[in-house]
């Protein structure tokens, strides 16, 4: 019971409009209730794509995120639409036949920094073997057939460039912010990858 009062002063504390006393009892204000949520068989079949894409060509770390999501989705399903999830009939094997190459650092950090939207310093070798030292601002991680590919504001050049993670040498995470919105970075890459006449291909 101890349990359910400390459930409800949560929610309380949450903003949820909860009403009542222990020993009495509790209401939830009119309004605040959601919808019954459930899938679809196409849903379902969407998101097991997904994650059998995730799991084939992502990075570790995120293979096995997309696994544990879909565990997490099929504890929830009722038992008369679970087998459209075990047995979804789409799968996304690994695209190619070439090995995709590999990082010297843990795109799982990566993906941290860009979602925190702060700094990090690349030690970088171009296709030419020209080594750089760049201080970029990460905004987006495309996953291609034969490479990773991070997009960023790059302070040195003043400009959008990207840069395949295999060649980067050294990786190192700031606790600096960027003064940029990373939703405004990436509109303003995709401005000017559109004057340009280039696809802005990464979502």
């Amino acid at each position: 019971m101890r349990t359910l009062y400390r459930d409800i002063a949560a929610l309380q504390a949450s903003g949820a409009p909860v009403r009542g006393e222990a020993g009495v009892g509790y209401v939830l204000e009119a309004g605040y209730d959601l919808p019954p949520l459930m899938f679809t068989a196409d849903e379902l079949e969407a998101l097991m794509l997904g994650a059998h894409f995730v799991r084939e060509n992502g990075d570790p770390a995120l293979g096995r995120a997309a696994l544990d999501a879909v565990a997490k989705i099929a504890a929830v399903l009722p038992n008369v639409i679970a087998p459209m999830l075990s047995e979804a009939s789409l799968f996304a094997p690994r695209r190619g036949c070439a090995p995709v190459a590999v990082e010297r650092f843990d795109l799982a950090a990566l993906r941290k920094a860009i979602r925190a939207g702060v700094k990090v310093a690349l030690d970088y070798r171009d296709a030419q073997g020209a080594a750089s030292r760049r201080v970029v601002w990460p905004i987006a991680l495309g996953y291609f057939e034969r490479a990773r590919v991070v997009v960023a504001w790059c302070e040195l050049r003043q400009d959008f460039r990207s840069f395949r993670t295999d060649r980067v040498e050294a990786f190192e995470v700031s606790a600096e912010r960027y003064p940029e919105r990373r939703a405004r970075l990436v509109a303003r890459w995709r401005a000017v990858n559109s004057q340009r006449g280039e696809p802005a291909c990464l979502a």
